[in-house]
């Protein structure tokens, strides 16, 4: 990229928490992006991360989306919000980076992924796991035949459980856990063993008093016959981890899905004989999903993005379709 570029002027569509933590510091830090304004519904919120983070607050993202100094747009809004912001942020010719999912179902996602296209525009699912460092580690492990042939393996993502008004348990604004948790496992699966992923059979387990999915388990398959087993869930103790199981050994690995960009991974490797633990370097995967998208904007160059966005929303779909609903 050229670094004489002006920076690309980004607006914030909503006030989310985990915006405020996780991606706006990374967005100013950038020195390839400006962040150009903030917008909320509520407008003391806008004021408050205006003020945070040195940006001028909006109030209504109609507002902001009719601002033609505005290049880009980050969106954090509920999952069940996404597809009708997106589009509207997309008719108004700005690029988007969108918290995951794109949307809630798989007709949506492929609709506005072909009118990004259509347009010119990038759409970014902010899906930031697989571009930690870490995950190319493995990936060079698992090619080196560490574990001899890959036979099955295992992603798991839970939480404890949340406070009784966390949109998670709304289904019509959060989605549920399906949505917010299980789409790392699924993602993961698709990362490390290839796209042809397919579902054959799903448990979600759903709270009484909303109905909201709050756990669940996926059974896939690959072609080549390799096994995956992708459990969440927001009603347990924290887990965040993936495990190769091989002909010839195992290779484990926690705080897959949001490390700290000060941690540093450790991937555990055992054979017959052999223990071994490698310590991996820190990474900040929000850092370089934010480069990324920066790239995709200045390049046009968006890799295989939309394809794994896609994918991934089929077998949230597949799920769905399949799963053996519980109430608990």
């Amino acid at each position: 990229m050229d670094p004489s570029a002006p920076p690309l002027r980004c607006g914030v569509l909503g006030c989310a928490d985990f915006a405020r933590r996780r991606m706006l510091p990374v967005l100013a830090a950038e020195p390839g992006i400006r962040l150009a304004a903030v917008a909320s519904r509520d407008a003391a919120k806008a004021a408050s991360f205006g003020e945070a983070f040195g940006c001028p607050p909006v109030h209504g993202y109609e507002a902001l989306l009719a601002d033609p100094d505005i290049d880009a747009v980050y969106l954090p809004l509920p999952p069940m919000l996404h597809a009708e912001w997106i589009e509207k942020a997309l008719r108004a010719g700005k690029h988007v980076l969108a918290e995951k999912p794109l949307t809630a179902d798989p007709a949506s996602t492929e609709r506005l992924l072909r009118l990004a296209a259509s347009r010119g525009l990038v759409l970014l699912e902010n899906v930031a796991f697989p571009h930690h460092a870490q995950h190319a580690a493995v990936t060079a492990l698992l090619a080196g035949r560490s574990i001899g042939e890959l036979r099955d393996f295992t992603a798991t993502f839970t939480i404890p459980p949340r406070p009784e008004d966390d949109i998670r348990y709304q289904p019509r604004v959060g989605g549920g856990a399906l949505l917010d948790l299980g789409i790392y496992p699924i993602r993961a699966a698709l990362h490390f063993l290839g796209p042809d992923v397919e579902v054959r059979a799903a448990v979600l387990r759903h709270q009484a008093r909303t109905g909201a999915v709050v756990a669940g388990r996926i059974l896939a398959v690959t072609p080549g016959g390799v096994t995956a087993d992708l459990g969440f869930g927001m009603e347990h103790s924290y887990r965040s981890g993936c495990e190769f199981a091989g002909s010839t050994g195992r290779l484990l690995l926690d705080r897959v899905f949001t490390p700290p960009a000060d941690h540093r991974p450790v991937a555990r490797l055992e054979r017959q004989d052999h223990r071994e633990e490698i310590t991996l370097p820190a990474d900040d995967q929000y850092a370089n999903l934010v480069r990324h998208f920066l790239h995709a904007v200045r390049t046009g160059a968006v890799g295989t993005s939309a394809e794994q966005s896609m994918r991934q929303a089929r077998l949230v779909g597949r799920v769905t379709d399949l799963a053996l609903r519980v109430t608990g």
